[in-house]
């Protein structure tokens, strides 16, 4: 397995090198010792407490959420299908504030990101079925949610598809400038 920086600061793709013969593949999605030894913090593989696991039709769009507080960190990968998987840093003195980067994630090269307390996440399937996996460094905790819409036009997302269906929490969420001046009016 492979670490790669991207651009938004503090994430990292995470590229497997899968083993291929006549039966199929195998690949390591994840490997706690090779993340610690590239982050330089033993044990901060070990932090994940929760996994889950999405299943979006094509054209499906989930997002853009986050957690105030704390936040959280995450591994997100595509295990079945495609997705066109967006991050927003949130993070108030970061050097890559209000930016967003999108990656294809798939289940043909294994792609994944880590992704570190302070980002907006969200995807949009762009194949039939798409299922994200997404490993959590501590519990859900609902009063913690935020959302900005995923069509808001301060961020300006560009889907690659028609938008198919959207849950009723993210076509209700908030704007950018409304994250900006309730959630961040702290910092």
């Amino acid at each position: 397995m492979r670490i790669e920086q991207t651009e938004l600061a503090d994430v990292l793709l995470l590229i497997p090198q899968p083993f291929r013969d006549d039966r199929g593949l195998f690949t390591r999605t994840f490997d706690a010792e090779l993340f610690d030894e590239y982050l330089g913090v033993p044990g901060a593989g070990a932090a994940f407490v929760q996994d889950s696991q999405s299943r979006s039709g094509r054209g499906v769009i989930r997002g853009m959420h986050g957690r105030r507080g704390r936040g959280e960190a995450k591994l997100v990968r595509c295990a079945n299908g495609a997705v066109h998987d967006v991050l927003v840093d949130i993070r108030p003195g970061s050097r890559s504030f209000g930016q967003q980067q999108a990656f294809r994630l798939d289940d043909t090269d294994f792609h994944h990101l880590y992704v570190p307390p302070g980002f907006l996440h969200g995807f949009q399937a762009i194949t039939p079925t798409a299922d994200v996996c997404y490993r959590i460094d501590r519990s859900h905790d609902p009063a913690e949610d935020i959302g900005v819409a995923f069509d808001d036009p301060d961020l300006g997302i560009e889907w690659p598809l028609p938008v198919g269906a959207v849950s009723p929490r993210d076509a209700a969420a908030g704007s950018w400038e409304h994250l900006l001046r309730t959630v961040w009016q702290a910092h």
